[in-house]
């Protein structure tokens, strides 16, 4: 009795390899010619060919198809990674999901079987792709430190639970990915110098800053103004103080040329927000402290890279480098003949062992600190100013011009009595 004929179905890859072992088992082709057409080893393929002629055309299929996976998750596990889901990473993406179950619960869930699981149980819908416009790549920068790509997101980083609009702060090393970041209440060249002085006192001054074209980094320039043209009308304080600490400034002309940092707030209003609300964060201050402390160490060890140099390109922050002075809003002031210097409608007086020969009518720099003194840089030295007590307006003389004419009351002068004692009226009284 002849044993009937196993079915099996095979695929178009199969196939090809099917037709491969029957040319060489005809003789028709080498096994050298073989293993290069089926992209393998000549050792892999002599070892596809013993198995071929041991077991026929089944030598060619998977011995693993129809059979269990020994890697596959059992049902319980896979239930109770769906309810943890459901019941405390609801609005999570399966990556970030999966990264949670792993460090808070212990159950250990690749990404693409718990996106299949949550896609199964409703909970999950793919995002359709996008065609974008093709940019011209650039090359990462070899060394960290060498440039840092500056920029602001806002956004409801807090939800519900803290002030409704707050600003993120961020630099982005261009050739590690290593992330630095801070909340800060508004976008503005004060809050930026402060981050950047954090930026500072961790790591050093950068070679390069890379930004956008705000109104922080460069003015909005009337028509006619040349952007080479050198002067106050074509530098900020945020430019001044990056000139001033050997900070190269580089703008970019769109924001896809500074795209390593777009991405990063793509991602960072999806992670940051649900890690912030995780730790019960509802202020500012307990925000950055948990940037700080938790966040940011975690981030730069899941998506930092290696550079392409060991070399730290960093430099130190040298006595030439006065932080304090150069991350400042700064002015120049002319010095009054009281030795005071106007600012902000008021008068700030020089001390007396500042003083000079030369000083006065004369130009200083004049510094508002991000600590709230006022500086002036007098002959090369730092000296703090003193606000003036305001002094009243002293009173117009009468009878001078713009003072005030004082009228007496009624009955009340007496500077006419000698002349209506010689006036006519008292003549006649004076014959009869």
């Amino acid at each position: 009795m002849t044993q009937p004929q196993e079915r099996l179905e095979l695929g178009q890859e199969e196939r090809d390899r099917l037709k491969v072992l029957h040319d060489v088992k005809e003789g028709h082709l080498k096994q050298r010619e073989a293993a290069l057409q089926l992209g393998m080893s000549e050792r892999g393929f002599r070892k596809l060919l013993r198995r071929y002629r041991k077991k026929g055309d089944r030598a060619v299929v998977h011995g693993l198809r129809g059979k269990k996976s020994n890697q596959r998750l059992d049902g319980r596990t896979a239930a109770r990674a769906v309810k943890l889901v459901q019941s405390h990473y609801r609005d999570f993406g399966p990556t970030l999901a999966s990264e949670y179950l792993a460090e808070r619960h212990s159950l250990v869930i690749s990404r693409e079987k718990l996106r299949q699981l949550l896609a199964a149980a409703g909970m999950w819908e793919p995002k359709p792709r996008t065609v974008s416009s093709v940019h011209v790549w650039r090359p990462r920068r070899s060394c960290w430190g060498e440039m840092l790509q500056w920029d602001t997101s806002t956004h409801a980083w807090l939800e519900d639970r803290g002030p409704e609009k707050m600003y993120l702060i961020s630099g982005i090393d261009d050739a590690t990915s290593r992330l630095f970041a801070r909340l800060v209440p508004a976008d503005s060249t004060e809050h930026n110098m402060r981050v950047l002085w954090a930026y500072l006192e961790s790591y050093g001054r950068p070679q390069a800053l890379y930004t956008d074209r705000a109104s922080i980094f460069q003015p909005t320039l009337p028509p006619g103004w040349r952007e080479e043209e050198p002067g106050p009308k074509t530098e900020t304080q945020m430019g001044r103080a990056l000139w001033e600490l050997g900070i190269q400034w580089i703008a970019a002309h769109s924001p896809q040329a500074k795209g390593r940092v777009e991405r990063c707030f793509g991602t960072l209003q999806d992670r940051l927000v649900k890690a912030f609300r995780l730790a019960g964060v509802s202020t500012m201050e307990a925000g950055n402290r948990y940037l700080k402390e938790d966040f940011l160490p975690k981030w730069n060890k899941r998506f930092a890279r290696a550079a392409a140099q060991a070399t730290d390109a960093h430099r130190p922050i040298g006595p030439q480098q006065d932080l304090a002075s150069a991350l400042a809003h700064v002015e120049a002031r002319r010095v009054d003949n009281d030795y005071t210097v106007p600012w902000d409608g008021k008068k700030w007086q020089i001390p007396k062992a500042a003083i000079g020969a030369g000083l006065r009518r004369s130009s200083i720099r004049v510094e508002e600190r991000l600590d709230g003194k006022m500086m002036a840089q007098i002959n090369g030295k730092p000296v703090e100013l003193a606000l003036c007590d305001e002094t009243t307006r002293r009173e117009a003389k009468p009878g001078k011009r713009g003072g005030k004419r004082f009228v007496p009351a009624p009955g009340q002068s007496r500077w006419m009595d000698g002349f209506h004692l010689g006036n006519g009226a008292t003549r006649k009284a004076t014959k009869g």
